[in-house]
């Protein structure tokens, strides 16, 4: 630039006013010469805005002072590993509406101070857990609107700072409540318009969501899809008792013995692809509900009938022995008294 500084004092006010304008033209020109051709930056905010442009690729001579980053609404398709090195102060970071089918599991590495990430309105079908590892200040997670079916059940290490996470109108059938657990900050949680399959997977998630709720936590409602008695029913209203355990196979279990040992063990049987299908089956249980029921009524009525019989023939015999000594007492007494006088007389007779 050609400045040439006359040496004073530290403290000099004059001095100070133009290491201050040297700074902030330094800044504008790097704003000028590094905005991409087709983007519109603002020194102000700090922010680039290159939504609506037609993208499919991210630009490579961003302003390294970016703090936001919009890219919404483009065409790109993939993100390769470091793809916003040149950003590394991004706070915010806007990715909706374009065609992401591939994430580099270092995609976002570098990005320290990012917070709010949106990923709405892509292709994404799955995510690798390693992907957020280089996130630990993120707040605010949008995964809406995209074809994932499933989620990892670890991220490496727990999101203490998340308190929003999103992952409406996607293609999941089951959630790991280990996932939730890593999130100990959260308290916007939405889950609505998925494939829930509230079978006895769900039901850690059921259990999760219950105390989610009773800490004060927000969530959108989880819709099952299947099976077809709870279609349309809230997962939170099936009751706990209409769970059934989850059973494996007997050669499942074997290979899984022989292969994990310990505490890996475990954590392949709680992976959803070593799961066996079982489905909540309430019809059987109530049905076997209605004929104890039934068989107790039952068992009451005979019993009733018998120990109504034997008082009718307890009753019956005292009364029939009753009439019959009634009947039998005068001539028995007759006969009694006539053999007593009797007696007497031989006696009265009888010599000395």
């Amino acid at each position: 630039m050609g400045y040439r500084l006359r040496p004073e004092a530290p403290g000099d006010p004059v001095m100070r006013g133009k290491l201050i304008l040297l700074s902030s033209v330094i800044f504008v020109l790097q704003v000028v010469c590094c905005c991409p051709e087709k983007c519109r930056c603002f020194s102000s905010s700090h922010s680039v805005d290159c939504s609506q442009r037609g993208l499919v690729e991210i630009p490579s001579n961003l302003p390294p002072q970016t703090l936001m980053l919009h890219l919404q609404d483009n065409q790109i398709n993939r993100l390769p590993a470091f793809a916003f090195r040149s950003v590394p102060q991004l706070i915010a970071l806007n990715l909706g509406n374009n065609s992401l089918s591939f994430l580099a599991s270092a995609a976002f590495h570098g990005l320290q101070h990012l917070q709010v990430l949106n990923l709405t309105q892509n292709s994404l079908h799955s995510l690798e857990s390693e992907l957020f590892h280089s996130l630990p200040q993120l707040r605010e997670l949008d995964l809406s609107t995209n074809n994932l079916s499933h989620l990892p059940t670890s991220l490496g290490k727990p999101w203490e700072n998340l308190t929003t996470f999103a992952v409406q109108q996607n293609h999941l059938q089951q959630l790991d409540r280990v996932l939730l657990e890593s999130m100990p900050s959260v308290r916007l949680l939405l889950l609505k318009d998925n494939l829930w399959k509230c079978n006895c997977h769900l039901l850690g998630l059921k259990l999760w969501l219950e105390n989610f709720i009773y800490k004060g936590g927000v969530i959108d409602g989880v819709i099952c899809m299947s099976p077809d008695p709870w279609k349309g029913k809230d997962l939170l209203t099936i009751p706990h008792e209409l769970y059934q355990p989850c059973s494996f196979p007997s050669s499942d279990l074997d290979s899984l013995r022989v292969s994990q040992p310990g505490s890996a063990h475990q954590a392949v049987l709680r992976s959803p692809e070593s799961r066996s299908e079982c489905e909540l089956k309430p019809k059987p249980r109530l049905t076997n509900l209605r004929r104890a029921v039934a068989t107790v009524v039952i068992i009451g009525i005979v019993c009733g009938i018998v120990c109504l019989l034997i008082l009718v023939s307890t009753i019956y015999g005292c009364t029939y022995a009753a009439l019959t000594a009634q009947n039998q007492g005068g001539p028995l007494a007759q006969i009694h008294e006539l053999s007593t006088t009797e007696g007497k007389e031989l006696l009265d007779n009888s010599p000395a």
